[in-house]
């Protein structure tokens, strides 16, 4: 996978150290931000479409954003937690081939981290509910990402340096893997790109033909490099992007499928529901107040 890592940009959301019991149960979990837990006592498990993870003492654990799973404790867990949202200037996601939890041995200067990150970073655990549906709401969200404006510039680079130490763990060889037998053609690369960050109504024979490319060989080569149908591509990162601006903006609907890049409010609410099995408003109201 080509990646810049000057063009990634990470923003922390919550960062906390919690004990939990079997009422931490959450299933159909879908966060626009990053999760990374360490686990010190207890035991719980993270079941996602790929596998089912079981969280133990003595290792981290990250969730990339939009990575669908449910989450719970049958007895007992205590961990030290970490939740934070990532821009990129390209459109694509560090994490892009690997939605999925990744699951390394903690070290000791990972635990250092967390204890370093709850001393600068004060009040930024979750207060209401461990209810990820009643946590993941705008007003949180924009209150939580205020404090980020408000701290001395020294703590916002140490939180910013220890984030990426944290992410660091995750891409060892091993643990972070590509879907792809081989590096992304440049061609597929910058079609992904062109989809992230463009706001046009795009069209398959489109891209082919911006890629100078015949249709079918086009189709066929982003399957291969992306695992997926251009179209269906075009369609999940477009929701994707639609379901962080339902959970931390005021933006209408038609302002969202306009920004997202769809033709019309009705195409807009049809591949929603296509793509996460619930209408613009039942997400909203899982998300927001």
């Amino acid at each position: 996978m080509e990646k810049n890592l000057l063009n990634y940009k990470f923003s922390l959301l919550h960062v906390d150290y919690v004990k939990l019991n079997k009422k931490w149960n959450y299933t159909n979990v879908i966060s626009p931000y990053y999760r990374i837990y360490y686990i010190d006592e207890g035991e719980g498990y993270i079941v996602s479409k790929q596998d089912r993870i079981k969280l133990e003492p003595g290792y981290l654990y990250l969730l990339p954003s939009f990575t669908l799973c449910n989450l719970f404790c049958k007895v007992y867990l205590s961990q030290y937690f970490l939740h934070f949202f990532e821009e990129s200037v390209e459109g694509l996601s560090l994490f892009e081939n690997n939605r999925m939890v990744i699951k390394v041995p903690v070290r000791n200067t990972d635990i250092s981290n967390f204890k370093r990150l709850l001393e600068i970073n004060p009040g930024r655990g979750i207060n209401r509910s461990d209810n990820p549906k009643e946590y993941e709401k705008y007003m949180y969200y924009k209150s939580y990402q205020q404090l980020n404006k408000t701290i001395s510039d020294a703590a916002f680079f140490e939180t910013q340096g220890i984030i990426l130490q944290f992410i660091s763990r995750f891409l060892n060889e091993r643990e972070f893997k590509s879907n792809t037998p081989d590096p992304i053609a440049s061609k597929i690369l910058e079609a992904m790109r062109y989809i992230q960050m463009t706001k046009e109504n795009l069209t398959v024979s489109y891209l082919a033909e911006r890629a100078n490319l015949h249709q079918d060989y086009f189709s066929r080569l982003f399957l291969r490099y992306a695992g997926q149908r251009p179209l269906s591509y075009i369609h999940e990162k477009r929701i994707e992007r639609a379901q962080y601006l339902i959970a931390t903006t005021d933006l209408s609907y038609a302002a969202i499928a306009e920004e997202t890049g769809f033709e019309n409010l009705s195409h807009f609410s049809k591949v929603f529901k296509k793509v996460t099995h619930l209408t613009p408003g039942e997400y909203k109201k899982q998300n927001r107040v």
